[in-house]
């Protein structure tokens, strides 16, 4: 049987640390340390490309979001060579804007139960650093801003990529903020915005220190901005967000572990190309009638929220008893942390009172369940 050994060590302060297998535990390897959720950029329920990104549409736990520019958003297996990530997220500029009114961007919302020790709005707020690789075909000064809750308190800042197409890692230490109000239970608890083409109408100049302002600032004014300059192009990986004012090695979580924190966000159902009866049921119920069912789906984690759903292709499902029945529609009912019941309609078919499962019949359908910040 192997054993595990742990020695006592003399620190530099002189006091014991315990050493495991003859590694000392440091900040660099402690569990939670990263606030980012999918910072590494692997996971994308919704899709792996979206020409337009509108919302959250692609990535998972990302609003990249554009107003009279247009930003395409593809999963990008170009990355910094020795940092050891599969994935970036890689957006294009597609209709170029410059307007002082427009707006391009890309944020996190970090959730308040996930920010509520650094204490924020208190006289122990923490420092907090940000870190990210970043690479881009503009060179230049790019703006980047942290609000809070409600964004009546913000902090701009800029950072430099040097070179074009060359990546480049980028760490930036921001002050706790001692005032403000700060959520701390599923709300929004810290946004994190990078600016990529925000106009005048929506910037101030960078302050490097936490403000209170009177309109929705998320820009930083003078900077580069991306979406004025049709097929620039922006890549980003590693993006954590720690307590410290140092930037640690990026946490790195197991896929199943990153998945599951997406999932209290977004859940979308993965549906099989086959129709012949024998593919996992996505949920379960009883019909009400020869034209409609009742079915109950449960979530793999509990929700931030009660989610909505979207409905991806309404046809490619069917409900099956003893046969396959074609969907004809499908909407949500009601809906839970933890389950929700949809209500599906088919042209004929279905026996009253009797169970029927509900199933995927092609791989075009899905159901995108969210809780979003």
């Amino acid at each position: 049987m192997s054993t595990i050994a742990v020695n006592s060590i003399t620190d530099a302060s002189g006091g014991n640390t315990a050493s495991i297998n003859g590694a000392t535990p440091t900040n660099d390897n402690l569990m939670g340390r990263n606030r980012i959720i999918n910072g590494d950029m692997r996971i994308w329920q919704r899709a792996t490309s979206v020409t337009g990104s509108t919302g959250y549409s692609s990535i998972d736990r990302y609003d990249i979001n554009a107003s009279t520019s247009s930003l395409n958003v593809v999963q990008s297996a170009n990355v910094p060579s020795t940092a050891g990530f599969v994935n970036s997220v890689k957006i294009t500029v597609g209709t170029a804007s410059s307007a002082s009114s427009a707006y391009a961007y890309l944020i996190q919302m970090v959730e308040g139960y996930n920010w509520a020790d650094m204490r924020y709005g208190s006289a122990a707020a923490q420092t907090a650093t940000l870190s990210f690789w970043v690479k881009s075909s503009v060179a230049g000064t790019y703006g980047i801003c942290f609000r809070n809750t409600g964004a009546a308190r913000f902090y701009t800042t800029t950072y430099t990529i040097s070179a074009a197409d060359t990546w480049e890692y980028k760490t930036i230490t921001i002050t706790g903020d001692t005032s403000g109000t700060w959520l701390t239970t599923n709300g929004i608890g810290f946004q994190v915005i990078f600016d990529f083409g925000v106009g005048t109408t929506y910037s101030t100049t960078s302050n490097n220190a936490w403000t209170t302002v009177g309109s929705n600032y998320f820009g930083v004014t003078g900077t580069t901005k991306l979406a004025s300059t049709a097929g620039a192009t922006f890549n980003l990986t590693g993006l954590q967000l720690e307590a410290g004012s140092v930037a640690t090695s990026f946490e790195r979580r197991s896929y199943g572990q990153e998945l599951a924190l997406c999932q209290r966000y977004c859940f979308a159902t993965i549906n099989s190309a086959s129709s012949t009866g024998s593919n996992p049921p996505l949920g379960f119920g009883n019909a009400r009638s020869s034209t409609n069912a009742y079915i109950q789906q449960k979530m793999p984690v509990t929700m931030r929220t009660s989610p909505s759903v979207t409905v991806i292709n309404p046809t490619s499902f069917y409900l099956n008893n003893t046969s396959n029945v074609s969907t004809t529609g499908i909407s949500l009912d009601i809906s839970g942390l933890d389950m929700a019941q949809l209500n599906v309609s088919v042209a004929s078919g279905l026996t009253s009172t009797l169970p029927y499962s509900f199933l995927g019949s092609n791989a075009n359908g899905q159901l995108i369940y969210s809780a979003e910040l």
